[in-house]
């Protein structure tokens, strides 16, 4: 894990930016440079700088978008055919990877708890369930009408509503809101799915020895299927079209009945997205769900979708609905605050529910508005669609069912409105909680499966040209730039001109510090510090390291202090002759800069993508340093410097070294593993899966980037971080492929009787050796 400073109080954190170097005068800053004059705390600055400039970008997202598409509106068949590409994308960004398996519908029960749960005359009511993936099977109810359907239909109401509660068996539901059984009753055969919902029963693992970490079981199943490119809303939609199948291979007819998908809340997100991957679904209905989404990081974390507004609005979705019909109700969807604390928590302002995030209905105003955009992207004359204002109580009454009457009116299906029948389910022994345990736990044996599988996946992706150093480098050019762009995300903006403002800081016998900022991109800037050895003669050109602090550090205290996982490591290797520059990486201010990220990933970028901006232009200015040898630049982090050290560096190849310290991992295991006390499933670090990461990159992946640069890593037995046999396991690859290489005399490991903390000791020595 990362290192966790105690929290600072606002005098420190104004001091802790200040110079030291009393009594110096401007005249003393680096040459070249002009006067740097801000005050306070520089770190927190950066995040609000941060934070304005992805701000822009999600506001720019909506006019973007269209260069992601190519759309034929000259008729149906070629608009279907134009938006393919678009599809697949979206399929694959909610996680839609695996294969589905053959259809069935299984009504199953026992004496106790029988299939058959209620009858009326015009239906019955069973207990299913139906294969979805391997382990994974979609459960919950069928209502079957005695007649031959006249629609099939998937109903499926918000997260936390059961199947019961939508059919009448349970109370928590209005009769007007009991689609299911008003379908069934109009003779539609409806199959009604259980969601994965918010409570936090069974999230956790007993083997890890860890306690439930409290948040939902969205979440959960969210935060370790994120990082193998899998999703709590992938899952539900492959079991809403595991049913869509079982539909088409009942029929089996071309006169087969139409199909269609309803739901609200949570369930109307699945509606419309399972409508926009499948064309089979003739029509939707969505409630309680469909507006802008702009502000999707203020929603909870289990709706995070790498990239989604880069490419997609909800108007974007519902045009891969088009020529299908669809209807958007305009209801109050779920609204949610923070369940742990009777104040809500806040990030910038941003009320938090069960843990990240929250539910708050929008205006009619903004889902009005979201709707027309609609208009501009496909013509009406291409898309029966319609919006329906459930809430509108100024105007002419409305029936309840009038949203639900345009959803059939495109199913060819009679509605009637009389009151469906009251329901008795028969049984006695049914336990809702035991179905939702089966839910989450066979989402989370699906993911750990792949996670324990994760290194084929990424042998599989990572295949490269090993005969020879100049084949193995060019065939790793294609896996640097789709880490970049497809996994952290990289800004297409030009960087900006440096324009370098310094001020002395320190003043030591060996070597002399100064304050520098850099301008990287709009609101965005690099701020750290540069020690500059005393004894640098005229025209001596020197090499660079570059020192990287870890979680809610800052550049100083990798200089002064003696802190205990730095031990001044820094400020060491200035003593030693090396030009050293100590940045500050944003990582600091615990769910501040994880909102940051959280933010970026829909515009598909992440923290990374602000690091390696950042770095970029370091490594501009600091080659521009008439003392500094630009084919000599090092980089040496730990902790989250010890991450950035096999993120950015292997990208980066003006990096000629790079040293990761008391981070080197078995990266999937460490993110997504429920099994392991050390994984980040039961941490505060939420940012940490990346999209797909797991199925593409680990530290060993990352680190072959290196090549034929040198690459070490320093590890202490007792850091807690990871035991040491992950990390052995993870080098042995690294090892073996710079010895296959020729290249062992470029790549290290110390481990050494330590925890979490630089040990300087083999580090240094390799630094001399390739260095000097």
């Amino acid at each position: 894990m990362h290192p966790v400073r105690p929290p600072c109080g606002y005098v420190f954190l104004a001091l802790a930016c200040l110079p030291v170097w009393a009594g110096a005068d401007e005249t003393d800053r680096l040459p070249d440079t002009e006067p740097l004059t801000w005050e306070g705390d520089l770190s927190a600055r950066m995040l609000d700088g941060a934070h304005r400039f992805i701000d822009r970008k999600i506001q720019e997202s909506v006019l973007l978008r269209p260069r992601h598409w190519r759309r034929d509106v000259s008729s149906p068949e070629a608009y279907e055919k134009s938006i393919e590409p678009n599809r697949g994308r979206f399929a694959r960004q909610i996680g839609m990877r695996d294969e589905r398996l053959l259809p069935a519908m299984e009504r199953f029960g026992d004496d106790d708890c029988p299939a058959l749960v209620a009858a009326t005359s015009s239906y019955r009511v069973h207990q299913v369930r139906w294969p979805v993936l391997d382990g994974v099977w979609g459960e919950g109810l069928l209502l079957e009408p005695s007649e031959r359907p006249a629609a099939c239909v998937v109903v499926m109401g918000d997260a936390d509503q059961t199947p019961e509660q939508l059919v009448g068996l349970a109370p928590g539901v209005e009769p007007a809101m009991q689609w299911a059984s008003i379908l069934a009753n109009s003779g539609c055969l409806v199959v009604v799915p259980t969601l994965v919902d918010r409570t936090t029963r069974f999230t956790g693992n007993p083997i890890s020895g860890r306690p439930n970490p409290g948040y939902s079981h969205r979440e959960w199943i969210y935060r370790q299927a994120y990082h193998m490119g899998r999703h709590v809303i992938g899952y539900e939609v492959q079991k809403v079209l595991a049913a869509v199948d079982w539909f088409a291979a009942r029929s089996g007819r071309q006169d087969a009945p139409p199909c269609g998908v309803a739901g609200y809340g949570e369930g109307g997100l699945l509606a419309l997205y399972a409508a926009a991957v499948d064309r089979r679904i003739d029509s939707t209905l969505v409630s309680g769900y469909f507006r802008s989404r702009q502000r999707v990081a203020e929603e909870p974390l289990y709706r995070n979708v790498w990239a989604l507004l880069h490419e997609f609005g909800d108007a974007e979705i519902a045009s891969l609905i088009a020529p299908r019909s669809l209807t958007i109700e305009y209801r109050k969807g779920p609204e949610l605050v923070d369940r742990q604390t009777t104040t809500p928590a806040q990030v910038n302002g941003v009320p938090l529910d069960g843990v990240h995030g929250r539910l708050q209905a929008p205006d009619w105003s903004e889902v009005a508005a979201e709707f027309a955009r609609i208009e501009g992207l496909v013509p009406d004359r291409l898309q029966p669609r319609r919006l329906v204002d459930a809430e509108d109580t100024t105007g002419p009454a409305k029936e309840d069912s009038q949203s639900l009457e345009a959803f059939c009116r495109e199913l060819r299906v009679d509605l009637k409105k009389k009151t469906p029948a009251t329901l008795t389910d028969s049984r006695g022994a049914f336990d809702p909680l035991q179905r939702q345990r089966r839910q989450v736990k066979a989402l989370e044996d699906h993911v750990q499966a792949l996670v324990n599988d994760s290194h084929l996946a990424r042998e599989r992706f990572c295949k490269v040209n090993a005969a020879s150093v100049d084949a193995f480098t060019a065939s790793t050019r294609p896996l640097r730039d789709y880490a970049w762009r497809e996994l952290f995300g990289k800004f297409d903006d030009r960087l900006l001109a440096s324009r370098p403002r310094s001020r002395p800081i320190y003043r030591r016998p060996n070597w002399t510090g100064y304050e520098v900022v850099l301008d990287v991109l709009p609101d965005l800037f690099a701020w750290g510090v540069l020690l500059v050895p005393a004894d640098l003669k005229p025209g001596e050109k020197r090499p660079v390291v570059v020192c990287q602090h870890g979680r809610n550090g800052l550049p100083k205290h990798v200089i002064e202090g003696d802190e205990p996982a730095y031990h001044d490591f820094a400020a060491r290797l200035a003593d030693e002759g090396f030009i050293v520059f100590a940045p500050h990486n944003p990582y600091r201010g615990e769910d501040r800069y994880r909102w940051l990220s959280r933010k970026a990933n829909g515009v598909k970028a992440s923290l990374f993508s602000f690091i390696l901006a950042q770095h970029e232009q370091i490594l501009n200015w600091l080659e521009s340093l008439p003392f500094v040898d630009r084919e000599k630049i090092a980089f040496y982090g730990l902790s989250y410097g010890g991450e950035t050290a096999v993120r950015v560096p292997p990208l980066l190849d003006r990096y000629r070294l790079s040293i990761c310290s008391a981070d080197f991992n078995d990266w999937a295991r460490k993110v997504a593993s429920t099994h392991s006390p050390y994984s980040f499933m039961y941490t505060i670090e939420w940012e940490m899966p990346y999209f797909d990461m797991g199925s593409t990159f680990s530290y060993a992946e990352l680190a072959n980037l290196m090549v034929p640069r040198p690459f070490m890593v320093e590890r202490g037995h007792g850091d807690g971080v990871a035991p040491d046999e992950w990390v052995a396991h993870e080098y042995a690859k690294v090892r073996r492929t710079y010895d296959q290489l020729g290249l062992g005399d470029r790549t290290a490991i110390e481990v050494f009787n330590g925890g979490h903390t630089i040990n300087g000791h083999g580090t240094f020595e390799f630094l001399h050796r390739h260095l000097r």
